[in-house]
């Protein structure tokens, strides 16, 4: 059966914020600032309602100055915020400690991202595919998928690229999604092979902002396997349009944050 990437969820006119998800995210530390900012930019401009940033308390006013539409928190008291979707990694570097990411992953009512520093924690639990579950989307570019596999207790030994996010995804109930050319990702009993994107995007950045949009379209009530496919999707089609105006030599992370409304735009067409 041919998959068709979902369009983003109609709006109504009497919706209100909080009708377009609450997002939080938990990342950042003292030297990697941006990357839960950009996390947050790009997951308000893919039409989050609430965007909450869970950080160290030395970084939330430079944060604060880079999103000023997202609320921040301290790292250990963002309990209150009520989210309806989380992403956990960007930025982190080793500020987040095991005992945290396992305690988080017991909470199976609210769906998580986990991309960056926090797929490289989970990598430091011993046989970690025991604690995740359907509710999980996984990032990982090739070199965090090779530290998740060595932490595996029967890793799969392909190496082609759709077979190995497909074995991933079986053996962790989760979605993954494998970056780079040719973005796969998997669930269970499927596979989409994203078609979007340039070498322009093989930049610092670009990764944190894919995080926000499908944290983002998670938030507004797509499933795990739809707001990952439509987001690498929506991801590198805004690299695309980015690239046709400044070239791929120039491109930077912030100007896929700035082509997001024209890709939403043009994937909302009827003919798309």
């Amino acid at each position: 059966m041919i998959y068709t990437l979902p369009k983003h969820p109609a709006r109504t006119p009497e919706a209100h914020k909080g009708y377009f998800g609450r997002v939080l995210i938990i990342g950042g530390s003292r030297y990697m600032a941006g990357a839960p900012a950009l996390t947050a930019l790009a997951a308000l401009r893919s039409g989050a309602g609430l965007v909450q940033i869970a950080c160290p308390d030395e970084i939330r006013s430079t944060i604060f100055s880079i999103v000023p539409c997202a609320t921040t928190c301290s790292w250990d008291h963002f309990g209150s915020f009520n989210a309806t979707v989380r992403a956990i990694g960007p930025g982190c570097a080793n500020e987040l400690q095991v005992s945290q990411l396992f305690d988080w992953l017991q909470d199976r009512s609210t769906p998580v991202v986990i991309d960056a520093d926090g797929l490289n924690t989970l990598a430091k639990i011993k046989n970690w595919p025991a604690y995740t579950h359907e509710q999980i989307v996984l990032t990982p570019h090739p070199g965090e998928m090779g530290r998740l596999l060595e932490k595996m207790e029967n890793p799969p030994a392909t190496k082609n690229r759709s077979e190995l996010a497909q074995a991933v995804a079986k053996s962790t109930s989760t979605v993954v999604v494998l970056k780079g050319h040719q973005t796969v990702v998997a669930d269970r009993s499927r596979v989409y092979v994203n078609t979007t994107g340039n070498p322009g995007m093989a930049t610092g950045g670009s990764g944190d902002v894919l995080t926000g949009v499908i944290t983002a379209l998670m938030g507004q009530g797509l499933s795990c396997y739809d707001a990952a496919c439509l987001g690498v999707y929506l991801h590198g089609l805004a690299g695309d349009i980015a690239a046709e105006k400044i070239g791929q030599i120039s491109l930077i992370a912030t100007d896929l944050i700035d082509a997001l409304p024209e890709a939403f735009q043009r994937h909302q067409q009827p003919d798309r």
